[in-house]
């Protein structure tokens, strides 16, 4: 963990849990704001899911859904849930950091919302969002479904926008990725997760 010249440390143990609609750029941003986020000692959690082609996108683990549930009964997840026909793990190591008083950045889902929540009381949920138009176009960019899939998947999205957590803070992709990178970290900063510019560690 970072310290200042206090000793006061710079971070908190706070799990970070990033959510958002397949498409609205979170893989993105967390690769974009990797190296800053690290360099105040915000730890990134590598997800394991049950798709190669998936987790080659994101850096993530691919398994088969066998090897899967060997991780699962192991006590190998901090946290676990299934969407769009995957399956999604989050290491256990997870809670070594926050143990030790690192925030740690998890991307999330929101249908696990509520469950995160029971689990971490403290999680600083943020929800990615996308204008619809702007979705729908990258969506059908990526190749990866039909335009009658992608319809629903956009029609599910709506459904749980509309019944997302008010706490939740929303961040919008909807323009530059560069933009969206300035406002997590902001938010983070206004948050006491990370420090401003060429100031000390926030209290």
């Amino acid at each position: 963990m970072q310290h200042d010249a206090s000793g006061t440390p710079c971070t908190a143990g706070r799990l970070i849990f990033l959510v958002g609609p397949s498409g609205s750029g979170k893989d993105s941003l967390i690769d974009a704001a990797r190296a800053k986020l690290a360099s105040q000692g915000i730890e990134i959690a590598r997800r394991v899911i049950t798709r190669s082609a998936e987790a080659k996108g994101e850096s993530a683990q691919g398994v088969t859904p066998e090897q899967f549930e060997v991780m699962r009964k192991a006590g190998d997840f901090a946290m676990d849930w299934q969407a769009n026909g995957l399956q999604y793990g989050i290491p256990a190591q997870i809670d070594d950091w926050l143990q030790a008083g690192r925030p740690v950045l998890v991307n999330g889902s929101r249908g696990y919302l509520a469950e995160a929540r029971r689990r971490y009381p403290d999680l600083l949920a943020i929800r990615l969002q996308v204008a619809p138009q702007v979705l729908r176009q990258r969506l059908m960019a990526r190749g990866r479904e039909t335009p009658e899939e992608i319809e629903r998947r956009l029609q599910r999205g709506a459904q749980l926008q509309e019944g997302i957590d008010p706490q939740v803070q929303v961040l919008d992709n909807s323009t530059s990725l560069e933009h969206a990178v300035t406002a997590l970290l902001d938010l983070l900063r206004e948050q006491g997760l990370m420090k401003a510019p060429g100031q000390g560690c926030p209290r």
